[in-house]
């Protein structure tokens, strides 16, 4: 009789422990499956990112070659309406006017290309050392 206990008790924790397993790789299967998908969204996520990324650099590239562009268009009617109209007076003259600011602006344009290092400070004193610099400079 014993040994029938036995082997009834022994068939008895492998169906126990079959059907624990079975649970158990079940939550397993889909901790597996959630991992997956959120590498997965993860990696969509980065991807959309740096086509953002590639977007707005492309952006300002294009806005960059529109603003020389129009730079260059409105210099060029700047010097054909002085070459056409000689005679007419620069207060007439619509693009003389705003050449001098055309001009202001092209060489920072050409300033970010160049190989200089930008200064880490401000050319004028602030805060407490803007009160001392001007003691010091009316003695």
């Amino acid at each position: 009789m014993a040994e029938i206990n036995i082997i009834a008790f022994g068939a008895l924790g492998i169906v126990i422990g079959f059907l624990i397993g079975r649970f158990m790789n079940r939550d397993n299967t889909q901790q597996k499956d959630l991992k997956k998908e959120l590498e997965k969204s993860r990696y969509e996520v980065e991807q959309y990112r740096q086509e953002l990324v590639d977007h707005f650099a492309q952006s300002a590239e294009l806005l960059d070659n529109i603003s020389r562009d129009y730079s260059k268009l409105y210099q060029h009617m700047a010097a054909t309406s002085a070459e056409l109209m000689p005679n007419l007076p620069e207060q007439d003259n619509p693009f003389a006017k705003r050449i001098s600011k055309l001009s202001d602006v092209t060489p920072e344009a050409d300033s970010d290309t160049s190989q200089e290092q930008p200064r880490d400070y401000s050319g004028q004193a602030t805060g407490l050392l803007k009160d001392a610099e001007k003691t010091s400079k009316a003695s």
